[in-house]
């Protein structure tokens, strides 16, 4: 009975296994923890025309303006008619560059006084370049060009460009939906434009916004008859010209509307589409699982602004704590949750504290990959625990490692002064063995040391792998450890090269059942704390236990109570494990960061989220008597600092 349960685990995970993604998204949805809404509006405080202005909002329902409702471009340092109208924005495919195109035009010169447009590239949402591109004086046979409204981008995955789609207008003909691909820079058009679509009556119309599910792509537009209203059309393949049109309008008021965004709730299925009633001064939201039914929810959103022709992106916290650090956090902004810490799938987080720098670094396993297969390692820096930044890899197994490529788990790292330089020694999983790279600064770049480190089972051991190291530095002898092991618990000291072992030291050191990998040993007060995993990284009870010692080599002794942390059902926190401590410098206070099950979607990929995995830092505290209190996992996390 227990072979045949044994075989249909293993086939459940094979199949969760075979569905799961290739490579982590470039932002997970988990990840998109706000909405920043980009519109424009007339003359400000400061008396500049129609510019671009941002909104921030932490669940897509209320938003607050930045800036004080202000222009965050300068407009007329980037248009040709001193104002842009309708901005859209788009974030990239490689998830940390953002796209924005806008009407150059000035209302008080007439509706038919424009003839170009305004891209703009990002990679922060503060800094922007900018270019004009003129439909009119770069291609011919514009002559009777009257207006370039209202253009917008979509990444054309089948062409492997951004598409720019906007609307013309040509001599007494009706306005129509026309496109062209955006050069590689994004600052010009590859071509003239072609029409991208025409509604079947013949009739004007403006204003298009794509959102493409489930490999359908749906326009949203404004018709022009004697009706005008909003109506969506959709294709499987953009440039087809092949549009299947519905026939209902969509807006739910009796008021003249315009300038159509659709964006998708993050952690749902459910889509707002908005619009601006401009005669009204005021937006309308409505909302739809299909994209084809929707339900004003007109009491549900609140803004502190009137905005004008605008689209809404979904953003990180990072994100948003970049435009925060630009221009404010609103007043009524409420305060989003701290973990995870990381952007990102990642797991078994190594975190130190560097005194050559003065900075925390995070090395993780980069995880999202099928059966654990990630084959490069990361590093992340903050001055305060909270704002990480990305360093990028430090060490790439395929083009860095001659002796493994694959199955990058598990890090570890010391930093240790040696003839008075700082020199960082780096022990990794790969493989399921361990190896270790050596550089003089935190963030690398690593030189491995070309060969395995540990490739043995230690005597008397038979099963188990080789994997999960932990180096520690024993403040009292000054020696140094490197313990590793999965279903046992191996040591070794390190010669003084710290690149290999010193020769009969290595032994295993008795623990109860309840171990299973991810040892991680800390020193306080005279007591030596030994923690490790319970589990299978799987199981939404993966767990953190520990013991303590008088001696870095043990033996151990268990408390009664002895759990670190641990799920929190309550809260849908699920699989609490794989953890390393950090002590502040010259401080009692401690932390401990792990990873868990992705949040809030981990119930969705079932056992896959052991191999979608996040980041998370909270407290860790000590009694009296000097034992861990157990730590409560948290959404929050720890607050930032204050200044």
């Amino acid at each position: 009975m227990k072979k045949l349960q044994s075989i249909l685990l293993s086939a459940l995970f094979s199949l969760s296994f075979a569905h799961a993604q290739q490579a982590p998204e470039a932002v997970p949805d988990k990840d998109l923890k706000a909405y920043l809404f980009v519109y424009f509006g007339g003359k400000d405080s400061k008396g500049n025309h129609e510019a671009v202005r941002y909104a921030i909002s932490p669940d897509g329902y209320h938003y607050y303006t930045l800036n004080n409702n202000n222009e965050v471009l300068d407009s007329k340092n980037i248009s040709t008619t001193g104002g842009v109208r309708d901005p859209h924005i788009l974030r990239g495919p490689d998830g940390k560059t953002f796209y924005m195109a806008c009407t150059d035009m000035v209302a008080a010169n007439g509706w038919d006084s424009n003839r170009a447009m305004v891209l703009l590239k990002s990679t922060d949402l503060v800094n922007w370049t900018s270019s004009v591109v003129n439909i009119q004086t770069t291609y011919p046979k514009n002559q009777d060009l009257k207006r370039v409204w209202a253009p917008q981008t979509i990444y054309d995955a089948k062409a492997s460009k951004f598409m720019v789609y906007f609307s013309m207008k040509h001599g007494n003909g009706p306005d129509i939906i026309y496109y062209a691909y955006a050069n590689k820079d994004f600052t010009a058009l590859e071509a003239a434009p072609k029409p991208l679509f025409i509604p079947k009556d013949g009739k004007a119309c403006i204003d298009g916004d794509i959102i493409e599910r489930d490999g359908v792509f749906n326009l949203f537009y404004k018709t022009e008859t004697d009706t005008p209203g909003i109506k969506v059309a959709t294709t499987t393949d953009l440039t087809s010209g092949k549009w299947k049109e519905f026939p209902d309008y969509l807006q739910q008021t009796p008021d003249a509307v315009e300038g159509a965004g659709v964006f998708k709730l993050s952690h749902s299925d459910e889509y707002i589409l908005m619009y601006d009633v401009y005669k009204s001064g005021k937006y309308q939201f409505t909302k739809s699982t299909c994209l084809q039914h929707f339900k004003a929810i007109d009491n549900e959103v609140t803004m502190d602004f009137h905005p004008r022709h605008g689209t809404i992106l979904p953003i990180t916290r990072s994100e948003l704590n970049g435009l925060i650090a630009k221009w404010g956090k609103p007043a009524n902004y409420s305060e989003i949750d701290q973990n995870p810490v990381l952007e990102g799938f990642y797991a078994d987080p190594e975190i130190l504290y560097s005194n050559k720098t003065g900075k925390y670094y995070i090395y993780p396993t980069s995880d999202g990959f099928d059966n654990w297969g990630g084959y490069y390692f990361k590093v992340f820096s903050s001055d305060n625990l909270t704002n990480w930044k990305d360093e990028g890899v430090i060490l790439d197994l395929k083009k860095d490692v001659s002796w493994a490529h694959q199955n990058a788990w598990a890090p570890c790292i010391v930093e240790k002064k040696i003839k008075g330089q700082y020199k960082y020694f780096y022990y990794f999983t790969a493989n399921k063995q361990i190896g270790v790279a050596v550089s003089d600064n935190p963030t690398g770049p690593f030189t491995d040391s070309g060969k395995a480190l540990i490739n043995f089972k230690p005597e008397g051991i038979t099963k188990g792998q080789e994997i999960d190291p932990d180096v520690f530095i024993d403040p009292k002898s000054g020696k140094t450890y490197l313990y590793w092991g999965n279903s046992y618990m191996a040591v070794a000291e390190l010669n003084d090269d710290m690149v290999s072992l010193k020769q009969h030291t290595q032994k295993t050191i008795s623990i109860d059942k309840t171990f299973r990998e991810g040892t991680y040993v800390i020193y306080r007060k005279g007591t030596y704390y030994f923690m490790w995993s319970e589990d299978d990284t799987r199981s939404p009870n993966y767990k953190v236990r520990y013991g303590t010692a008088k001696s870095p080599l043990g033996p151990i002794t268990i408390p009664e109570n002895n759990i670190v942390i641990q799920a929190d059902k309550q809260q849908g926190i699920y699989g609490t494990g794989h953890h390393s401590v950090v002590q502040v410098p010259g401080k009692d206070e401690w932390y401990i960061v792990y990873h868990r099950f992705p949040y809030p979607n981990r119930q969705d990929i079932g056992p896959s989220a052991g191999y979608h995995r996040e980041i998370c830092i909270d407290r860790m505290e000590f009694d009296k008597q000097g034992n861990i209190i157990e730590v409560k996992p948290t959404l929050k996390g720890i607050s930032l600092p204050k200044k």
